[in-house]
C-alpha cells in the first residue's frame, strides 16, 4: 500500500540518483563536459588560485655559468559566492490517497512530477549558461494590457512566474505568472492579481526577472563577456587574465572568421578551443558556407550522446539561449562547476522530505544544490558576435 512514508522513501533511494544524473548530463552539452568539483569550495565561497605567466627559472647558458634563478610562480585569486539551485514538486493529498493501492498509478504520478523538474532545469539551467548571474529575462518595450512586449522573447516560457523590477531595485509586480508567449511579435501575456498594466505600474524600460532569481543565478558566458569595467570574480577586467578575445560587426560566416579567433585565442593564451557555442542562424550560416563550395561538416558524438558537427575536429553545437549572431569558443577545461555537495533533498528534522504546505492539502519536496560556475582563464575564451545569420 502507497503511504507518505513509502513516497518519502522512494524520492530518497530511488528517484535521487537518477534526477540528479539528469540534471547533471542532459541540460546541456557543454555543461555536461565541465568538471563538477568541491575542491575549490571554503565556506560560502568559491576561491580558486589560478597561476599569471611562466616560472622565470628555465634558460640557457654556458658550460660554465651560474644556473638560472627561479622567480618562482604569480598567482591571483578568483573569489565568487555559492548560487542556490532549488527544485521544487508538489503532490496532493487527495493524488496520495487516489494511488493508495495502486502502485504503478503511484509510480507514473512520481515519474512526471520528475519529468517535470529535470524539464524546468533544462531550461533554467542552459538559459543560466548564457546569463551574466543577474536572472534578468529582458526588459519591457511596450505595453497591450495584459501583453507585454520584450526586447528578447526567446527567455520566456509559459508557466513561468517572473518578478518586474525598476532599475533602481524596486519591485513593481511580484510573482507574475507568464500565461502565454507570443514569439512572432515578442509579446508576453502576464497574469497578475488584477491590477493593470500601465506605463505608470509599468514603464518602459522595466526589467524583467525570473521570480526570487534576481542577482542569484550562475555566473554565465553573459558575465565572462559582458562589456563593462564591473569586477569578474574579485578581479579588475583591465587585467590580462580576465580579457577574452572578442570579434564584433562579424558579417558573413567565413571558415576564416573562425580559424583566426581559434589561432588569436591560442597564441595570446595557449589555450586550446575545444567547444563552440552557437546560435541555430550562426550554425546555419556555417553549414551554408561550406555547402557552396560542396563540401559537408562531419558530425560526432559528444556529452550526453548528443550529435554534433565538427570544424576542424571542435564540436559546434547549437543553443536556442545564445544570441542572435553569436558565437562562443570555448576551452572546456578552463571551467568548473564548483559545488558544496551534488544534488540533495532538503529534509526536515525528522528525516522527512515531504512536507505538507501549509494550510494546503498539499505536500512539496525540494531538491536543492549549491554551486558556481567559475571560469578560471576568461582570457583563453572567445566570442563573435554580429554574424550574418541564415
Amino acid at each position: 500500500m502507497v503511504t507518505l512514508n513509502s513516497a518519502d522513501s522512494a524520492l530518497k533511494s530511488f528517484y535521487l540518483d537518477a534526477v540528479a544524473d539528469a540534471l547533471n548530463t542532459k541540460v546541456n552539452p557543454f555543461l555536461a563536459k565541465i568538471q563538477k568539483t568541491s575542491n575549490n569550495v571554503t565556506g560560502k565561497d568559491v576561491k580558486k588560485l589560478v597561476r599569471v605567466g611562466i616560472n622565470g627559472g628555465v634558460s640557457a647558458g654556458t658550460e660554465t655559468g651560474e644556473l638560472p634563478t627561479a622567480t618562482g610562480n604569480k598567482y591571483m585569486q578568483l573569489t565568487t559566492t555559492l548560487k542556490n539551485l532549488y527544485g521544487s514538486l508538489e503532490i496532493s493529498d487527495k493524488a496520495i490517497r487516489a494511488s493508495a493501492n495502486n502502485e504503478g498509478a503511484f509510480v507514473n504520478l512520481l515519474n512526471d512530477e520528475m519529468q517535470s523538474i529535470i524539464k524546468s532545469a533544462n531550461y533554467n539551467f542552459s538559459r543560466m549558461l548564457f546569463g551574466d548571474g543577474t536572472g534578468k529575462l529582458g526588459s519591457i518595450i511596450g505595453l497591450d494590457d495584459p501583453y507585454v512586449y520584450v526586447d528578447e522573447v526567446k527567455n520566456f516560457v509559459e508557466g513561468m512566474r517572473v518578478d518586474c523590477i525598476a532599475d533602481n531595485g524596486t519591485v513593481l509586480f511580484e510573482d507574475v505568472y507568464v500565461e502565454g508567449v507570443v514569439y512572432e511579435d515578442l509579446r508576453v501575456h502576464f497574469v497578475t492579481n488584477g491590477e493593470k498594466f500601465t506605463q505608470d505600474t509599468l514603464p518602459t524600460g522595466t526589467g524583467i526577472y525570473l521570480h526570487g532569481s534576481k542577482n542569484n543565478e550562475l555566473t554565465g558566458l553573459g558575465a565572462i563577456f559582458a562589456l563593462t569595467t564591473a569586477p569578474l570574480y574579485g578581479v579588475q577586467r583591465d587585467n590580462a587574465l580576465m580579457k577574452p578575445y572578442r570579434k564584433d560587426s562579424a558579417g558573413k560566416m567565413t571558415e576564416n572568421l573562425l580559424q583566426i579567433a581559434i589561432d588569436n585565442i591560442e597564441e595570446r593564451s595557449g589555450s586550446k578551443v575545444d567547444f563552440i557555442l552557437c546560435s541555430w542562424g550562426v550554425r546555419r550560416a556555417l553549414l551554408e558556407y561550406y555547402k557552396e563550395f560542396k563540401v559537408i561538416l562531419p558530425s560526432i558524438e559528444i556529452s550526453g550522446g548528443t550529435q554534433a558537427i565538427s570544424f576542424n575536429g571542435i564540436p559546434v553545437v547549437a543553443d536556442r539561449f545564445c544570441p542572435k549572431g553569436t558565437m562562443y569558443l570555448l576551452n572546456s577545461e578552463d571551467f568548473k562547476l564548483n559545488q558544496l555537495c551534488d544534488w540533495q533533498w532538503l529534509e526536515a528534522e525528522d528525516g522527512k522530505i515531504l512536507k505538507q504546505v501549509p494550510g494546503k492539502p498539499v505536500y512539496t519536496a525540494t531538491l536543492v544544490k549549491y554551486a558556481e560556475l567559475m571560469c578560471e582563464r576568461p582570457c583563453g575564451q572567445g566570442v563573435i558576435t554580429g554574424i550574418t545569420e541564415v
